[in-house]
């Protein structure tokens, strides 16, 4: 197979251009390749080899790294003393020196281990690229378009790479489709046997945290902070605000006039989304309050990190929310472990101490009420049906006896029928 030297200057331009790789990249890349080709057809595989490939001329030299010895075993990696004092007058015993070799072509083997060792390192060099531009996007918001859906894996065009959005990071019950323009959070860039991977989300508390950044400029000045965020994407989603500047409603600034702040964010996630924003406090027990909002709190009792909420009777079933989604939010945003007790199950307490002792002593004994339905009222074993009753159970008994009886006769008429029919 022959392999033409003077054409590799030109293609390695025309690949530096196509994969917007660098030429000196793509020179060394060759060089390489060259180099294991050479160890390949004229040297073994410990031959220290070095290629210089010229991009204006074409023309490629070859050296050979040799130690200097007095008496020579192998000619492929030494050099006597005598023959290495032709090229390096000082050179002495123990040295190491390159010896220029004459190279006009590669066997076809050769030349096809220098193809493999090029596209390799070229995939490796277009993944580095990649790496290194997408790195310093981490944690933030890029847009997207969706390439194609793949079970429950979504792929998406980020420009010049492409990403995946597992399903653990989609909104749930949203639906993708190849050409679907749409934002995402860049998670990260994942190292992999196949080259990076570019994991993207649209379900992270961080994605509705970017897009409020993007509709609350007063963010960025720090006039207003979100503190903490709990999120089941698709669902709901509880957002605590604060603000460093006196005077500053921040539940305010985050919702915007007539809504138009949190609306921006809610079109983007989802209308079946819902948003909660409500006000941080360092006071756990204000915290937790305002963290079940829009539930009307009696009480906090609070023991470590757990805690009593005390509501009334037609607030339970705010305070838990279907299907326990709005407790389970405020306990993720609070950091605390909730119980949600009724005001008429409640106990009132002689004091505080005596309540966190009860609370440590049997912790797993005190469920949140799961749901605020009436007990049902079994009925008295003693109780007797009356004559009247009697009567009218025998009457349908009988009723029941005369139908399966009809059922029964008409079954066996038509079978003596098709007997007939059949003889």
């Amino acid at each position: 197979m022959d392999f033409d030297f003077k054409q590799l200057a030109t293609v390695v331009r025309a690949i530096a251009e196509e994969k917007n790789l660098e030429e000196d990249a793509v020179k060394g890349i060759v060089e390489q390749a060259l180099a294991a080709a050479y160890r390949r057809d004229y040297g073994d595989r410990e031959q220290e080899v070095r290629v210089n490939l010229n991009l204006n001329t074409g023309d490629i030299d070859v050296y050979v790294t040799k130690e200097v010895v007095e008496s020579v075993d192998d000619e492929r990696s030494q050099l006597n003393l005598k023959e290495a004092q032709v090229m390096k007058k000082d050179a002495a015993i123990g040295d190491f020196i390159e010896v220029h070799q004459d190279i006009k072509d590669f066997g076809r083997v050769a030349a096809q281990t220098a193809k493999q060792v090029i596209l390799q390192r070229l995939r490796e060099a277009e993944r580095e690229i990649v790496l290194n531009e997408y790195e310093d996007k981490i944690g933030t918001l890029i847009n997207a378009i969706v390439a194609r859906v793949e079970g429950n894996i979504v792929r998406v065009d980020l420009g010049k790479a492409q990403g995946i959005m597992p399903r653990s990071e989609q909104i749930q019950s949203e639906r993708y489709h190849p050409g679907q323009r749409l934002k995402v959070y860049l998670k990260d860039v994942e190292r992999g046997f196949r080259g990076p991977q570019l994991v993207v989300s649209r379900g992270n508390t961080a994605f509705v945290e970017w897009l409020f950044r993007a509709e609350v400029p007063e963010m960025e000045g720090g006039a207003v902070e979100i503190k903490q965020i709990a999120r089941e994407a698709g669902v709901r989603t509880k957002l605590a605000v604060a603000s460093s500047v006196q005077g500053v409603d921040p539940v305010g600034t985050f919702v915007g006039g007539h809504g138009t702040r949190v609306n921006a964010v809610m079109s983007e996630i989802g209308e079946q989304e819902k948003i909660d924003i409500v006000v941080w406090s360092d006071d756990p027990v204000a915290y937790i309050t305002n963290a079940l909002s829009p539930t009307k709190v009696s009480k906090v009792n609070i023991t470590d990190k757990k805690a009593s909420v005390i509501v009334p009777e037609d607030q339970l079933s705010i305070a838990i929310g279907r299907g326990g989604q709005n407790v389970r939010l405020a306990s993720k945003l609070t950091g605390y472990e909730l119980d949600i007790v009724s005001e008429g199950q409640s106990q009132p307490e002689a004091k505080v101490e005596a309540e966190q002792v009860e609370t440590k002593q049997t912790p797993e004994k005190e469920e949140p009420v799961a749901s605020a339905e009436p007990e049902a009222i079994p009925e008295k074993e003693d109780s007797k049906p009356t004559t009247e009753e009697a009567k009218e159970r025998a009457s349908e008994s009988k009723s029941v006896v005369q139908k399966l009886k009809k059922k029964s006769e008409l079954e066996n008429s038509l079978l003596d029928a098709i007997e007939r029919h059949g003889s």
